[in-house]
């Protein structure tokens, strides 16, 4: 049998979860608060409010067999995104991912993997965690086994928006929205928004970037009979080395790219080193995106941001458009981060809407379903009242046809 590990509380004996306010493991039962560092101090000793178990599954055997694994076995390695630490090159760029440690039988024993018999994703948690329901479609998740094989995250940056806040943020978001329709309103369940910690590969790389754009400034003037008008016309040429670091490349293949990119800026200033008690009540989302596969991703971002700050340097002529370009980077070193997000799924006419939150910041962003005869509705009001308007200028003589 494998494993779990519980917090608890040495109190009272609840199971203890990751407080965002208090930055905190707390007890909801007598709220009593530790450090992460105080259990984490105390994982490879097994202390006494760390309770070792065996993970048993509550899934149906309906359930257990939609996904094709007994609860209580480790996962395969063809189910997992295989990583190899060291140098690795991915096209012209060179990779150097150090990898850190693997989840080995010992330290992965206070983690379960569940898995979605839907939309195929992984996820992690703490064995305090109720994981019942994926964040990404909603549908009921089935316990696979023990976290083994993977990398350990070299980083992790805390929630520090609490469930309650965003709540409020979705249901502000829900009400300030036009030709939302009533009944997704009323049907809506924002308490059923989930904490998951999103997987992400952060590249370190020096970039060499080159460009030449051409340039204008225009000046215009007039005197007593003629008006004038002069163009100055430029050939800029900008080069520099940008040193780029952390910047994030979500490794979870069922998380939009679009939308993680949209929540952004995370401060990394505010990332501490991973240990496994900041999980307690999350989830983790189990990467199945490796860091060579990322590296476009990356390269993309990374050009987008340096031909910005090149462009910066331009701001003193009104025109400047780029002629060509040249950017480069040799090597990246890679850093395995987790960052966290509040996710939101929820189902309207056959369709899934998924909202999510950045869980630093509690930037807000989502998909919502339109009103179609509202917005037809309001479309035909404004139509008749600027109807109304032009009658009543014609009548007053204000307008000529």
């Amino acid at each position: 049998m494998a494993g779990i590990m519980d917090y608890h509380c040495p109190n009272c004996g609840g199971a203890l979860a990751f407080d965002a306010a208090s930055q905190k493991l707390k007890c909801p039962y007598c709220d009593s608060v530790f450090s992460p560092e105080e259990f984490q101090a105390k994982d490879d000793g097994l202390d006494e409010n760390i309770q070792v178990g065996e993970v048993v599954g509550s899934e149906s055997a309906a359930g257990q067999a939609a996904v094709g694994l007994a609860p209580n076995v480790e996962i395969a390695p063809d189910n997992q995104t295989i990583l190899q630490t060291g140098t690795q090159q991915a096209g012209d760029h060179t990779l150097t991912f150090d990898g850190g440690t693997q989840w080995g039988d010992a330290d992965g024993e206070d983690l379960r993997v569940y898995g979605c018999p839907n939309c195929g994703a992984q996820v992690i948690a703490d064995a305090t965690t109720a994981a019942t329901h994926c964040p990404y479609c909603g549908n009921v998740v089935v316990m696979e086994g023990q976290l083994s094989g993977d990398f350990k995250p070299d980083f992790l940056i805390p929630f520090k928006v609490d469930k309650e806040k965003a709540v409020k943020g979705f249901k502000q978001y829900i009400s300030s929205a036009k030709y939302v329709p009533k009944v997704f309103s009323a049907q809506d369940h924002p308490e059923d928004i989930k904490g998951v910690y999103v997987p992400f590969w952060l590249f370190d790389a020096d970039v060499d970037i080159d460009a030449w754009f051409d340039a204008q400034n225009i000046r215009m003037w007039a005197d007593s009979t003629y008006e004038y008008v002069e163009t100055e016309y430029y050939e800029l040429h900008r080069a520099g080395r940008i040193a780029m670091r952390h910047v994030p490349v979500d490794g979870s293949r069922k998380m939009i790219d679009e939308l993680m990119e949209s929540i952004e800026p995370y401060d990394f200033d505010e990332a501490v080193p991973f240990q496994t008690a900041y999980l307690a009540g999350f989830l983790a989302d189990r990467y199945d995106v490796g860091y060579t596969e990322c590296t476009d991703r990356a390269n993309n971002r990374m050009k987008t941001s340096a031909m910005e700050s090149l462009r910066a340097t331009t701001n003193k002529y009104e025109r400047a458009v780029i002629k060509s370009e040249h950017f480069d980077w040799k090597h990246a070193k890679i850093t395995y981060a987790l960052y966290p997000v509040w996710l939101l799924t929820t189902s309207w006419n056959g369709k899934n809407y998924l909202f999510a939150m950045n869980g630093q910041t509690g930037k807000f962003i989502g998909d919502l379903p339109l009103d179609k005869k509202a917005f037809a509705r309001h479309r035909l009001v404004v139509c008749v009242i600027l109807v109304i308007i032009f009658f009543v200028l014609i009548t007053l003589g204000l307008l000529m046809l």
